[in-house]
C-alpha cells in the first residue's frame, strides 16, 4: 500500500484525553464512541464527557444512563 492508498487517519476513530472543559487529540480521528449506546459521536458534535472516568457520551441522558442515575 502506498501514501495514496492508505485511508486518512481523520477518517477513523480518535482517542482523546477529556479535560475540564475541553479535550485534548491523542490520535487523530472523525469520532470517538459514545460509553453508554457505542454510537459514534463526529468530534466536531461532541459535548460531553465524564473526565474522571475518560469516557464520551452522545448526550446528557446517555451519561445519566451509563452512570446509573436513575430518572
Amino acid at each position: 500500500m502506498n501514501r495514496i492508498d492508505r485511508t486518512p487517519s481523520s477518517a477513523g476513530e480518535a482517542v482523546l484525553d477529556y479535560l475540564d472543559g475541553e479535550f485534548r487529540v491523542v490520535r487523530p480521528g472523525a469520532f470517538v464512541r459514545c460509553a453508554a449506546t457505542g454510537l459514534p459521536i463526529p468530534l466536531e458534535e461532541l459535548r460531553y464527557w465524564n473526565v474522571d472516568l475518560q469516557e464520551a457520551y452522545a448526550s446528557p441522558e446517555a451519561k445519566l444512563e451509563r452512570l446509573g442515575v436513575k430518572r
